[in-house]
């Protein structure tokens, strides 16, 4: 029996239907109105009359529907109808359109997630996702078409650059697609269209971490009233959200520890990026005094370290405008956002010896894989380590094993 829907998102009327056993829906540009809702009535009172006595022709009811095109191999599309919209979908199964199992989908899933991670997925899946799946069944979605729609990606270019997107901004974007018909795939009992296809392969990570001068010349030139606020940037490894959301309940001077609880993520308190950023920094003399500076100016104003006139958590994005990049053009150095203060604690941290499991810990990684995979080039030349070491190690162990000359030479070969 055919029946009228409304689509949510435009708030217009859907006629859905069956014909030659095969469900078919189809958009128009009617608003959802008692008018509107009149009109298709009589037309569905039409389409079943000719459907019923064997009349029915999906070219007279529905110009221009790609539908016509499965039913009739000698039919012409002849225009859109100014009240009908070209995407058109059609299914042999009970499945839904990707834009509505999406919002099951993402309505059953979203309490497992931070607010910010909420926020990204919920852009993707309205600005990226449904605009070009919305109309499609889940199960009728081709591996063609995910591999077609990644290839599309590759070429659009990224907001506020000349550059296209980055392999790593389509992976995202990939994301919640391939959760969502994965899960539409296990549902509705179809096979995945992603088996077989892997998630493209991100460049290794670009950082440029400031040298020892550099930061010692940051220091000295920015306005004073931020040398603690990057005082501590540079020298705990902290990320911006969790600079930004540090509590005075969490610097132990007593102890010498900072510990890292919760985050300031788009002006919201949340907690931290995963269980292994839980963690306590130890406080350099530096943090320390920079710390106990800051303690003089907000603690008694705030219970956020640092805060702005307002008593409220800095705002990142306006301290990298207002102070940041002028620092930078001021002293001539490379224009690079601050969270590379979090690389350069890194770098020193390796340059100066220590270990690196304590490092990782510092920095609020689980294990040194990624200590060792993004910093360790930058270990030879802070330390001027060249391998001699191994050589002198070899010297002064094995000191009366001979070393190789010409007669050996002469030796083995003859």
């Amino acid at each position: 029996m055919a029946s009228i829907q409304v689509r949510k998102r435009t708030n217009c009327l859907i006629i859905d239907f069956y014909y030659s056993g095969v469900r078919c829906r189809e958009q128009t540009k009617l608003k959802d109105t008692i008018q509107n809702r009149k009109r298709l009535e009589k037309l569905l009172e039409r389409l079943e009359a000719t459907i019923a006595s064997g009349n029915f022709n999906y070219d007279q009811f529905f110009p221009g529907s790609k539908n016509a095109q499965r039913f009739s191999a000698h039919s012409e599309r002849i225009g859109k109808d100014l009240t009908q919209e070209r995407r058109v979908v059609i299914s042999t199964s009970d499945c839904p359109l990707f834009r509505e199992f999406s919002e099951i989908w993402f309505a059953e899933r979203e309490v497992e997630w931070r607010n910010s991670y909420r926020k990204g997925m919920r852009a993707d899946i309205d600005r990226v996702l449904i605009p070009h799946f919305g109309e499609m069944v889940v199960d009728q979605i081709t591996k063609a078409d995910i591999l077609s729609f990644r290839a599309k990606l590759s070429k659009v270019t990224a907001r506020g650059k000349t550059t296209t997107l980055s392999t790593r901004r389509i992976n995202k974007i990939f994301e919640p697609l391939r959760q969502i018909l994965n899960e539409a795939a296990d549902r509705f009992n179809f096979r995945t269209v992603f088996q077989g296809v892997k998630a493209l392969k991100n460049r290794k990570t670009d950082i440029r971490p400031f040298t020892l001068d550099e930061v010692s010349l940051i220091l000295r030139t920015v306005r004073p009233d931020y040398r603690p606020y990057y005082t501590v940037r540079f020298f705990t490894g902290m990320r911006t959200a969790e600079v930004d959301g540090l509590k005075w309940k969490y610097v132990d001077f007593e102890r010498r520890l900072i510990l890292v609880r919760e985050t300031i993520v788009d002006g919201l308190e949340e907690y931290t990026k995963n269980d292994g950023s839980q963690r306590e920094i130890r406080m350099t003399q530096m943090v320390y005094d920079a710390l106990k500076l800051q303690e003089q100016a907000t603690r008694s104003l705030s219970p956020y370290v640092f805060c702005n006139s307002a008593k409220k958590p800095l705002d990142h994005k306006n301290v990298t405008n207002r102070v940041w990049y002028p620092l930078l053009r001021l002293l001539g150095l490379e224009m690079r956002r601050p969270y590379h203060c979090r690389h350069t604690a890194a770098t020193l941290w390796l340059a100066a010896g220590e270990n690196p499991e304590w490092i990782a810990r510092q920095m609020g990684h689980t294990t040194t894989e990624m200590l060792f995979r993004v910093y360790s080039r930058y270990v030879p030349n802070l330390t001027r380590q060249d391998g001699s070491a191994f050589e002198r190690l070899l010297l002064q162990n094995m000191p009366n094993v001979a070393v190789f000359n010409q007669n050996d030479a002469e030796v083995h070969h003859a």
